[in-house]
């Protein structure tokens, strides 16, 4: 199968995964937030890895085991809506990885969202900012100083050595 189409199937099957998984009626799915991030199909069709990220709705705590056998009781349920949806000629065998992408982003986005974060960037900014100006006198001191141009006329002269 060539790469493309595989990349296709893959992307299809996310597409669909992530409108069925919202569908579950289980409670240990249907009360968090989960995406799908990606899927992988093997080649012959028959597996597909599931990778799954998962928000909590209400700031409930998250359990990815119990969400992961919640979705493995529903797999004959999406194998059904995956056949019926995409046109393949082996629905495959679903295998529900965790992957914590999502909660580790919200975690950083958290962060840097705190006050002290942001005095901490504030203040780096006000530094660069400081030390851009500092570089930019002593860049306008410098051509000052050379009243004849005579490192410009140096720097030319290097030039024209290496364009013969």
């Amino acid at each position: 199968m060539a790469k493309y189409r595989k990349d296709r199937i893959n992307e299809s099957m996310a597409h669909e995964l992530s409108e069925i998984v919202r569908g579950i009626k289980d409670p240990r799915v249907s009360r968090h937030f989960i995406s799908v991030v990606r899927t992988e199909v093997t080649p012959d069709l028959k597996y597909c890895k599931v990778f799954y990220s998962v928000l909590p709705a209400g700031g409930e705590e998250i359990d990815p085991k119990e969400i992961r056998r919640g979705l493995i009781s529903a797999s004959g349920f999406i194998r059904t809506q995956i056949a019926q949806r995409l046109n393949l000629r082996i629905t495959p065998e679903f295998q529900f990885i965790y992957d914590e992408s999502i909660a580790y982003g919200a975690k950083i986005n958290t962060i840097l969202h705190s006050p002290s974060v942001k005095e901490d960037i504030r203040r780096f900014d006000e530094r660069t900012e400081e030390e851009a100006r500092l570089a930019a006198l002593a860049a306008a001191e410098e051509r000052d100083t050379d009243p004849e141009g005579t490192a410009s006329a140096n720097k030319d002269e290097e030039y024209d050595e290496f364009d013969d």
